[in-house]
């Protein structure tokens, strides 16, 4: 009698496991079905960005005629001409250092005022912190054609009006209330217990920001570098409305000139050459701080 009733309870033990089984393939199956899927999708989207890079690269190696009668070919000769001729005759030599100076200045300004301010105001109470921070998040919903007006007579009323300073300070602020916003979070989840150890140790407030608080912030650092350094390196509207000086034109207003000034009769295959002239830094930087990158957004989606 204990053996039948040993032998119903398993039957039961498996009917209920059943189930479960089955409702544990028909998981694994959807989630295999939306990871193959997104696979999917992300290779299309890789092909759709990869392809006319590539064929960018291959035409800036090209004739315009070249380019026309076979575009889809390797160039007859690759000849790095196209990029001296844009590099000098051109002025794209010109337009990329000014970019890197104005773009590397902004870089380093912002990211020592953004992280100085952020920091202020996630370690400490005071009155109007709150204030502050919700006006830094204002800041990041103003658009930036509204302020090109009010900007112009700024700067002209400094007398940094068409000059690479003026782009710098206006770079500068524009960028600081993401800046601000983004690091906000990385350091009001720092240890409460290093802080303290280091006022132990005797440690003031400038060593224990640069010393102790802000490496432990790196990776947090180094995103916002990367997504400022790629907004300021493609910036468009500002340079256009507020550095109309030829010789300290950036990269941006130097293509658009270019593209505009040749009309009809367009050397494609230097314009082309100008063209990745104009994203390699961009491309070089992105595969140098990919893996900081993504360390980052991980960690903060953990925390």
């Amino acid at each position: 009698m204990t053996a039948s009733a040993d032998t119903k309870t398993s039957q039961r033990a498996a009917a209920a496991s059943e189930p479960s089984s089955s409702g544990e393939k028909r998981i694994g199956s959807g989630d295999r079905a939306v990871t193959t899927v997104a696979h999917v999708i992300l290779g299309i989207w890789a092909l759709l960005v990869i392809i006319p890079l590539l064929w960018t690269l291959l035409s800036s190696f090209k004739t315009s005629s070249e380019i026309f009668q076979s575009p889809f070919t390797l160039p007859a000769s690759w000849s790095f001409e196209n990029y001296v001729s844009a590099w000098t005759s051109e002025g794209i030599g010109r337009y990329f250092v000014n970019t890197v100076v104005v773009v590397g200045t902004a870089l380093v300004i912002v990211m020592l005022l953004g992280s100085m301010c952020a920091y202020v105001l996630a370690r400490f109470s005071f009155w109007g912190n709150r204030l502050i921070y919700y006006l830094m998040l204002v800041g990041l919903t103003f658009p930036i054609f509204l302020a090109i007006v009010p900007l112009f007579f700024v700067l002209k009323g400094f007398g940094i009006l068409n000059t690479l300073p003026g782009l710098i300070v206006t770079y500068v602020a524009f960028a600081l209330p993401f800046t601000v916003f983004f690091l906000y979070p990385f350091f009001r989840i720092l240890p409460q217990d290093v802080s303290e150890a280091a006022d132990i140790d005797g440690a003031g407030e400038w060593r224990k920001f640069f010393q102790v608080m802000l490496p432990m912030a790196k990776p947090g650092i180094a995103s916002v570098a990367i997504f400022n350094f790629l907004g300021l390196w493609n910036q468009f509207l500002l340079p256009v409305a507020l550095n109309t000086k030829r010789d300290n034109y950036v990269l941006s207003q130097g293509m658009a000139a270019f593209a505009s000034r040749a009309g009809y009769n367009t050397d494609y295959g230097r314009l082309f050459a100008a063209v990745i002239i104009t994203i390699v830094p961009v491309l070089i930087v992105y595969v140098i701080f990919q893996r900081q990158l993504q360390g980052s957004v991980s960690q903060g989606a953990g925390k």
